[in-house]
């Protein structure tokens, strides 16, 4: 078997061209590994997935047109085998937990892909998992919290859009009671006193984005 036939062969998604030009960088550098594709949304990732059946991939969240969340739901629906390593920006336990239950073997930060892809890449071709400790740090901070519900996260969306109670019950057909109601086990499930606090804890642990 030829050397390039036994690399690990890996599909880059990410919408930021310099973080693919950093890790195709990287690759380049690894004999046995080899970039087969690169994509910059959750709907090319899926078509170039089909197309190139990739060893590992490595996947962003945050993206234009499809997150990565709902490209790596498609994907592991379709192929159950296939690995995934999350990179991200974020280290958010709300958002980890969902990359977790859609299927990703290994979560890693932007700022660690230079001291930590390489390795993280092997292992999870190797079939293991790997979550770095400040992100596992973060998960079990949260372990015991009581999850928003899906409304009362719609609620807290409309607050950082900087919506009054009005404006929210309208866009939800629902009462101005019925949102203060949400507002007020927002508060106590986050820990806050105001909307600004809860917008701000919202995005830190990945329940909302801005």
């Amino acid at each position: 078997m030829s050397a390039e036939a036994a690399a690990i062969r890996i599909l880059t998604v990410d919408d930021h061209p310099l973080l693919r030009e950093a890790v195709a960088g990287l690759l380049s550098s690894q004999s046995d590994m080899t970039l087969v594709a690169e994509a910059s949304n959750g709907r090319q990732a899926i078509e170039q997935f089909r197309i190139h059946r990739p060893d590992v991939t490595l996947m962003d969240l945050q993206m234009p047109e499809m997150d990565g969340l709902d490209a790596m739901i498609t994907i592991r629906e379709e192929f159950p085998g296939a690995r995934i390593i999350v990179l991200t920006t974020y280290t958010g336990d709300v958002q980890v937990l969902r990359a977790i239950k859609a299927g990703a073997r290994a979560y890693l930060l932007k700022s660690l892909v230079r001291k930590d892809l390489v390795e993280i890449i092997r292992l999870i071709h190797a079939g293991e998992k790997r979550i770095p400790p400040e992100v596992a740090a973060e998960l079990a901070e949260h372990a015991a919290d009581e999850a928003l519900s899906s409304r009362e996260i719609e609620v807290l969306s409309f607050i950082s859009g900087g919506n009054a109670n009005k404006e929210i019950a309208a866009k939800l057909s629902i009462s101005e009671e019925t949102v203060k109601g949400h507002m007020k086990s927002i508060f106590a499930k986050l820990g806050v006193h105001d909307r600004a606090h809860a917008v701000t804890v919202g995005v830190k642990r990945g329940i909302i984005n801005l």
